[in-house]
């Protein structure tokens, strides 16, 4: 089989549904990747010996920078590369879909905010938009399209022009969605402090070395203090990945029904992390079924029982990078 009926997995509506979507996604990619049929067949978990979720293997992201992860046949239509130093090899996820992309994010963000087209959408991503390939810039340059206000659009260090625009959109009551990457954000309300009403502030996590890391509390104090907001939103995703998670506030994400979130030991890479107990992250995205759907990632983090979970640091060998990988 080298297709997959891609609309069961925007159709998942409970946890069996899940369960039987990633098992079949599984026997599709064991089938049609190498680098993930040989990682499984090194462990042993081929189709016949895994039956539940629980036993599909999570390959280490590392390997999206030193192999090409596909799952098809088909020529990447885009290629999304993550941002690096120059010391640093960068990740490449193969793309031969990007309708697949654009179906994942739009389904989401609609899900967890409603449509585009509520909301003027300004982007303080500096450093993303210095550099190409970024899967972020493609998808919020795709939601302020969608928002089709005539203010909606990118600043790069431009503060006071960004200051000034939403001041005014605050004095018309606009509704609008303020997305940046941290370091960028804190720059904003050092120079131009406001007290914002009807404005979502949502920070993508990363320094990207501009500035000391801080951890999400302190990050979120300085940006509520300085934005006057009562809660700051946040994004996790990452170049390897098709699907974001959100989080409305207090660094608790949720994620859509085809993206689901589990934690491994941190001594044991292959045990799962129960609850509640802080672990590396192992994402399942269902939309990634041209790659591999099942990463472990070099996050550290906390599942709870409904499903949630928060973004705690990194493991301390990896580099920093990427969506919302604050360092403790």
């Amino acid at each position: 089989m080298t297709q997959f009926d891609t609309h069961r997995i925007f159709s998942i509506s409970n946890a069996n549904d899940f369960d039987r979507v990633a098992l079949d996604v599984f026997k599709f990619q064991y089938g049609n990747n190498k680098v993930y049929q040989q990682f499984c067949n090194h462990l042993n978990k081929t189709p016949k010996t895994v039956s539940q979720t629980q036993d599909i293997p999570f390959l280490p992201i590392s390997f999206f920078k030193t192999h090409p992860i596909v799952s098809t046949e088909k020529e990447a239509k885009t290629i999304f590369t993550s941002s690096g130093t120059t010391k640093t090899t960068t990740s490449k996820h193969y793309v031969p879909d990007i309708g697949l992309y654009k179906k994942s994010f739009l389904t989401a963000f609609e899900a967890f905010y409603g449509s585009p087209k509520e909301f003027c959408i300004l982007a303080l991503l500096p450093s993303y938009l210095e550099r190409e390939g970024s899967s972020l810039i493609y998808m919020v340059n795709a939601l302020i399209k969608k928002s089709a206000h005539p203010s909606s659009g990118f600043y790069l260090h431009n503060l006071k022009e960004l200051h000034q625009k939403l001041q005014e959109l605050e004095q018309k009551d606009t509704k609008a969605l303020l997305i940046g990457v941290s370091f960028a954000l804190l720059d904003l309300v050092e120079e131009f402090p406001m007290n914002l009403k009807n404005t979502i502030v949502m920070e993508t996590g990363g320094m990207k070395g501009r500035r000391k890391e801080l951890i999400r509390e302190e990050l979120h104090q300085v940006l509520l203090e300085g934005l006057g907001v009562r809660k700051i939103h946040s994004e996790y995703g990452m170049t390897e990945l098709l699907s974001q998670g959100y989080s409305k506030g207090d660094g608790i994400f949720q994620t859509p029904p085809w993206m689901k979130i589990i934690t491994r030991d941190t001594e044991d890479p292959l045990s799962i992390q129960s609850t509640g107990k802080t672990g590396g992250i192992n994402v399942i995205d269902l939309a990634n079924i041209y790659s591999c759907s099942f990463i472990a990632t070099q996050d550290l983090g906390k599942t709870y029982p409904n499903g949630t979970f928060e973004v705690l640091g990194r493991f301390d060998d990896s580099d920093i990078r990427g969506c919302n990988l604050m360092v403790l």
